[in-house]
């Protein structure tokens, strides 16, 4: 069977997890989403509409193709109400390792063809271990907003098939990314690159080198990022900043520190995009 016809399911109807499946529903794959929470769950909904909504009038999508994608999409509470068999199954939850432990053990007895975390920084190998089959786990790394950002990285464990390999790619590929493939070191290459711009844009700040707003000018109008630092983090959320940096930290040492300003704001519920409020104001 095709991907296609076995289907795929995301792990987390959250920022990243929606963004997953809107790719993967919008490629043509019937995609079940675990998402226990009732108000989040509604909430994806609206941004599928919303995103639906804007790729029509942008003359991306007609209306029959948004329609039909919304249909591909359907959501359930448990990991244990998805269909055993299914090709692809993505993990998307927060970056605490026991939960995601925990999230993959019961995904692993669905007993997909590939299984995959989302993760930016764990340790694949590691998580490996929580799973029956770990020659068919990998890593594949989204980068927010998924529906815009061409790149997937995969995260090659030290178990991990070519066949798994295989898989990941032609996944990826389906659904319009470009692959890099790395191997599990703590912060594989993306996460590496990012948190030295993101981390150091923080200091910048907490040095009164210049204000948000022009730190993030900066980076997008020298350099050409897509979006600022500053308002990046805002987007991923300073609290998975923050969860990161201290990995990063323990992994490659002080360079990786987060910033006082990071802990100052996380501890105050300056999370970012998802409290309204970061380094940037967000209105809902």
């Amino acid at each position: 069977m095709s991907i296609e016809q076995q289907g795929v399911a995301v792990i987390g109807g959250g920022t990243m997890g929606v963004g997953i499946a809107y790719v993967a529903a919008l490629a043509g794959y019937a995609v079940h989403v675990v998402e226990p929470d009732d108000a989040r769950a509604a909430a994806m909904v609206r941004t599928v509409e919303a995103t639906l909504a804007g790729a029509v009038a942008r003359g991306k999508l007609d209306a029959a193709a948004r329609d039909a994608t919304a249909a591909r999409l359907s959501r359930v509470a448990t990991i244990e109400e998805l269909p055993e068999g299914l090709a692809v199954i993505v993990e998307s939850v927060p970056e605490r390792l026991a939960l995601k432990e925990d999230v993959l053990a019961r995904a692993a007895a669905r007993a997909p063809r590939l299984l995959a975390t989302n993760t930016s920084a764990l340790s694949i190998d590691r998580l490996a271990a929580s799973v029956s089959d770990s020659t068919t786990f990998l890593g594949l790394h989204f980068f927010n907003p998924v529906w815009s950002i061409k790149l997937l990285e995969i995260v090659r464990g030290a178990a991990t098939s070519d066949a798994a390999l295989d898989l990941a790619r032609q996944f990826g590929a389906a659904i319009g990314k470009k692959t890099i493939t790395v191997r599990d070191v703590p912060g594989f290459a993306t996460s590496r690159l990012d948190f030295a711009a993101s981390l150091e844009a923080m200091r910048m700040l907490e040095d009164g080198v210049a204000g948000a707003e022009d730190i993030d000018r900066a980076a997008v109008l020298a350099y050409r990022h897509p979006v600022g630092p500053l308002r990046l983090s805002d987007i991923v959320g300073l609290d998975v900043r923050l969860e990161v940096a201290r990995t990063l930290e323990a992994a490659h040492g002080p360079r990786f520190a987060p910033p006082a300003i990071l802990q100052v704001m996380v501890a105050d519920g300056r999370l970012g995009a998802k409290s309204g409020r970061g380094f940037f104001d967000w209105p809902a």
